[in-house]
């Protein structure tokens, strides 16, 4: 195998630097994380999809945020991080760590579109509560949910492809316990330019979706001030507190 062949070649995961010691320990709370947001999420869909009078568009929001966590879950934990740190498995092919980046940026992104839906939602419903629910109606819905999806699967196609046409140097050690974007490209022996503009416009739209959202939410305290007759559910305040943590 050539120094800088990219193909059948295979990344190593570093860890922890400091704790190899206790890489074994550590899968314990790492599975437990893993089984609780399972088991939690899986929780969310099922009670959303059993109980009709959840068949609401916030509750469909809160289902697709679920959704997406338990995409991001999966993406990390069970394909690199538990084998890393329960067997001791550094080795990951190159396809399976572009393919898991991937998933796990376009899963980051997915969230982040879904929270700015779900701020939008609440907008939508505190400024405007009689025109609510035939703006928001079952097709809307899924027409933003499929956007969402599209969008940022569209996003980050581009990552694996240019990412796959590099050379990569003796040196394939990555720093984390899973394959992301940055790391990759740090260990390529070629020009990265492009790629580090690509990766710098996909952090800018995150970025901007997270500063709408920002400004929407404080938003909504003042509006349902202004308006008496809106009440704003506990389960709505709840939902929107939990995601601007």
């Amino acid at each position: 195998m050539s120094d800088s062949n990219h193909t059948g070649s295979s990344f190593l995961l570093a860890g922890l630097p400091g704790l190899e010691a206790v890489h074994s320990w550590l899968s314990i709370p790492l599975c437990a994380m893993y089984v609780a947001s399972l088991a939690g999420n899986s929780l969310i869909l099922w009670v959303v999809k059993s109980e009709p009078t959840l068949h609401q568009p916030m509750y469909y929001f809160l289902s697709m945020l679920a959704a997406t966590d338990l995409g991001l879950s999966a993406s990390t934990l069970p394909s690199t991080m538990l084998p890393f740190y329960m067997l001791g498995l550094r080795q990951v092919a190159v396809d399976m760590c572009l393919a898991q980046l991937f998933f796990i940026h376009t899963f980051s992104l997915m969230e982040s579109s879904v929270l700015l839906t779900m701020a939008f939602d609440r907008f939508v419903a505190i400024s405007n509560p009689l025109r609510y629910s035939t703006m928001l109606t079952s097709s809307h819905i899924a027409s933003l949910g499929l956007a969402s999806v599209v969008h940022s699967i569209g996003l980050h196609v581009p990552a694996p492809i240019m990412l796959k046409e590099l050379p990569y140097c003796q040196n394939h050690l990555l720093s984390p316990s899973y394959c992301l974007h940055p790391d990759v490209m740090k260990l390529a022996c070629a020009d990265t330019h492009i790629n580090s503009a690509y990766g710098l416009f996909v952090v800018l739209i995150v970025l901007y979706y997270g500063l709408i959202s920002k400004q929407c939410y404080p938003l909504l305290p003042m509006l349902s001030a202004s308006k008496p007759s809106t009440l704003v559910s506990p389960t709505s305040v709840l939902c929107c507190s939990s995601t601007r943590l």
